[in-house]
């Protein structure tokens, strides 16, 4: 009897282990989620904009064949604090993620208010769209090349303004506090980096970004 309670015990103790082990290995590999937020959710001036944009850019990825199902849109008229990158869906008309984004310190210590710029050297957000180009790894790791589709913004790839992650970025809302800026590039969290490049690197066609006000 002692025997069979000692073969019970022992085989109990390596289920248990083995649940251990099962459970630590898809606590840490699994992969990030996505936010999804309601527009209703957004402030009045936000969701309309937002909308607005996004009626915009079914037309143009549809006349560029562009991806016409999922667009990134970022509104720089929201608090640095705020989720203001939004992965739109286009066929639903829903937002499937958002997160925090930097904008250009335009060579200043620190840039209160906004301020945009294009010229080469000026460290400042360019607005317009962006084709999402290929990923490399740079100073900051995992990045994507963009080039600038617009008058406002086709010296992009002349700047090496490229979409990055960056540890100073929260991956959370932070507001009322900022975050940090950048020299003009949409740098993000590491985190939200990693679902947006699910998103660009499953995509058969080239993925619009676009940065208004």
């Amino acid at each position: 009897m002692k025997r069979f309670l000692l073969h019970v015990s022992s085989l109990a103790g390596v289920l248990i282990l083995v649940s251990g082990i099962f459970y630590i290995t898809n606590l840490f590999s699994e992969k990030p989620k996505a936010i999804v937020v309601p527009k209703t959710l957004l402030p009045d001036r936000i969701a309309k904009k937002l909308n607005s944009q996004a009626r915009e850019a079914k037309r143009f990825v549809n006349k560029h064949r562009f991806n016409n199902s999922v667009c990134f849109l970022i509104d720089m008229s929201v608090e640095a604090g705020k989720n203001r990158f939004f992965v739109y869906d286009l066929s639903k008309d829903s937002i499937i993620d958002n997160g925090l984004v930097t904008h250009g310190r335009c060579n200043e210590i620190w840039l209160v208010g906004r301020k945009y710029g294009n010229e080469v050297g000026c460290g400042c957000t360019s607005v317009g769209k962006y084709r999402i180009g290929h990923p490399y790894q740079g100073r900051f790791g995992l990045a994507y090349k963009l080039t600038g589709l617009d008058s406002t913004n086709n010296n992009a790839f002349k700047r090496y303004v490229v979409l990055h992650s960056h540890e100073c970025v929260p991956g959370s809302e932070v507001h009322p506090y900022p975050i940090c800026q950048s020299d003009g590039c949409p740098t993000v969290s590491k985190m939200f980096l990693t679902r947006l490049a699910t998103t660009i690197d499953e995509s058969s066609r080239p993925i619009l970004l676009w940065i208004y006000d």
